[in-house]
């Protein structure tokens, strides 16, 4: 038998209902049928802005990119950095929309224990974030005459994606007040992958190794 279906719902109000769901039950819902059925609404209505519930997983994680760039554009100031700190200024915007859903996000990266699992529901994600990046070194491209002078735009984009992913796993693990050991991670990963394709003295990559040393192994 249909479920009563609800008029005025939306895609957020979905995720809303479904990030409420995994909190307070520990685990993703059963079942679509159960899901719908507890929020009374019909099957047809989540299928019309959901395939499943890792299709809304994929979508919160696009969300939290698009809110990021939302606020980066806002700022009048962001137009006129340089290219190393719009990424500063990205990740920092970024890992801030985490903070405010950590409890969700510790919740969506662990409840997997085979991690390629976990990873699978940031795919869109990557497209967006790589997206981003390539954008951020075609700007610096053209500012270069010379072919030889040039970055390789997929080498920097996949780069700039391993560094996304070592911030979220330094941020998961974090415990320090306000997070403040991942803002330092933020701005020395940042700073090092820009000045490796920059050609800036060692020092700065050597400076940055000792810091993840001390934070993970002693």
């Amino acid at each position: 038998m249909a479920t009563t279906v609800k008029t005025n719902i939306t895609e957020e109000k979905i995720i809303e209902w479904y990030m409420d769901s995994v909190l307070e039950n520990g685990k993703v819902p059963e079942s679509v049928y159960k899901f719908c059925k507890a929020h009374k609404i019909g099957e047809d209505t989540f299928y019309g802005f959901f395939g499943s519930f890792e299709s809304i997983q994929q979508r919160i994680w696009h969300k939290f990119f698009d809110h990021t760039m939302t606020l980066l554009n806002k700022n009048k100031e962001y137009g006129t950095m340089s290219n190393e700190d719009k990424m500063l200024t990205f990740f920092f915007t970024f890992f801030e929309n985490l903070t405010l859903n950590r409890s969700y996000v510790l919740f969506a990266l662990k409840e997997h224990r085979n991690a390629f699992e976990g990873l699978a529901q940031l795919k869109g994600l990557r497209k967006s974030f790589k997206e981003f990046a390539t954008e951020l070194i075609k700007n610096r491209n053209e500012e270069k005459n010379l072919k030889i002078l040039k970055y390789n735009e997929p080498l920097f984009s996949e780069g700039a994606w391993l560094q996304f992913l070592f911030l979220l796993k330094f941020w998961m693990d974090d415990s320090s007040p306000g997070f403040e050991k991942t803002d330092i991670a933020i701005e020395k990963s940042v700073t090092t992958i820009f000045q490796i394709f920059e050609n800036t003295p060692l020092e700065k990559i050597i400076d940055f190794g000792k810091f993840l040393y001390k934070e993970k192994f002693v």
